[in-house]
């Protein structure tokens, strides 16, 4: 007689990936405040301001209207033509507004690039530690994930002797990297990822640049200057977001810069997965990137957390901060109070009621040891988050 497949057995491999440490953290966090609990939220990169007041105003005026459909694939056209003027603006760079295609958030960026490149079996290198959506894409893929590992000495950033390395180990399709970076904020130097996308190029390596968090840097403090990848190669693909420094995180918009042989194979995707980015996101974020003083200011207030926590990170036990160059995290090592910093982690939420993140998600090796604290927040909660841990620590 025929058994009936049990519920584990009725699931693919694909959807055997780990879990997005920082979402259960938050999942959690979430739980202990709605049981009456006041939580200090420094878990996730969700900026604590709201979108621009002109991309809201916008959105309330098209409300009003009630006129709200499917757009092309690839993004309303005024849309595009505004983030090329925003690439031209921010790095020098002219980009065919026909290249932009926008995205229902940067993760619908990375599906379609994955999709697009890649064959089953592919090997993709990315950094560790880095953003674990990464790897789990891939892997839900059957793409071979790649981690290569870096070190502090190396700023945190693949090093070309690494990648060329690995590669004569075994050839990479492709490689994808981040600067900023999640979870450790430091940005490649511009002659770092020249040389990358140089040597990614002669070798026939597909170069994906994430630039999610660019805007959010600290320049005159790094001396690093805020660089794409497209500066060094045209064909090269970029994926970017309104998530991080526009403040919009949940409505869900981004973009990818394509070669444009790749234009029409990610919209044939698009059309069928997403069919198109709300179009309500799109014309706030249309407004967005009319509103760059309105976040230059916000930008301000995390300059203001980013130099609190580096300052009382160490004198709480907190050592060796990455390099903070941009992004809104900092990246540091607990040993002098754990070696498990999951543990860690639901022990400071249960206790003393601040959420973080445990490293193990974004280095499965090494991340035990550390833990990383967003401060997209408000400036107060970053203060009771840090007074918090102190009494919990002593």
């Amino acid at each position: 007689m025929a058994h009936s497949p049990s519920g584990d057995q009725l699931l693919s491999r694909r959807s055997q990936v780990e879990p997005f440490h920082a979402m259960d953290i938050l999942a959690q966090a979430n739980i202990r405040r709605n049981e009456g609990a006041d939580i200090a939220y420094l878990c996730v990169g969700q900026p604590a301001a709201s979108a621009p007041k002109s991309a809201r105003d916008a959105v309330c005026e098209l409300l009003r209207s009630g006129s709200i459909g499917y757009t092309d694939a690839g993004g309303r056209q005024d849309l595009r033509r505004a983030i090329a003027t925003h690439n031209k603006t921010s790095y020098g760079v002219d980009i065919d507004p026909d290249r932009i295609f926008v995205t229902t958030g940067s993760s619908a960026g990375f599906n379609l690039a994955f999709l697009s490149l890649f064959n089953p079996g592919d090997r993709v290198a990315i950094a560790s530690p880095g953003y674990p959506a990464y790897r789990n894409i891939l892997k839900a893929l059957s793409l071979e994930v790649v981690e290569i590992e870096t070190s502090a000495e190396d700023r945190w950033a693949i090093t070309l002797e690494s990648l060329t390395k690995i590669h004569k180990e075994g050839h990479l399709n492709g490689i994808l990297v981040a600067s900023p970076a999640n979870p450790t904020g430091t940005m490649m130097k511009p002659e770092t990822l020249k040389a990358l996308v140089n040597t990614s190029r002669e070798l026939g390596i597909r170069f994906i640049s994430d630039e999610i968090y660019h805007g959010l840097t600290y320049g005159t403090e790094t001396g690093i200057n805020e660089t794409t990848a497209l500066e060094f190669d045209d064909d090269v693909i970029v994926i970017n977001s309104f998530s991080k420094y526009f403040c919009m995180t949940g409505w869900r918009i981004g973009w990818m810069v394509l070669p444009p042989n790749m234009v029409r194979p990610i919209e044939r995707l698009a059309q069928s997965l997403y069919i198109s980015p709300p179009e309500i996101s799109q014309v706030a974020a249309l407004h967005a990137l009319g509103s760059l003083e309105e976040l230059e200011k916000i930008k301000e207030g995390y300059e203001i957390n980013r130099r609190l926590l580096l300052n009382r990170l160490p004198e709480l036990g907190f050592d060796n901060i990455a390099p903070i160059d941009g992004a809104f995290y900092a990246y540091a090592e607990a040993t002098r109070h754990t070696n498990d910093t999951m543990e860690f982690a639901k022990r400071m939420l249960a206790e003393a009621d601040v959420a973080a993140t445990p490293g193990l998600d974004f280095d499965q090796e090494r991340g035990h040891r550390f833990m990383r604290f967003s401060f997209a927040g408000d400036h107060a909660t970053m203060v009771t988050a840090l007074d918090r841990i102190e009494d919990w620590l002593k």
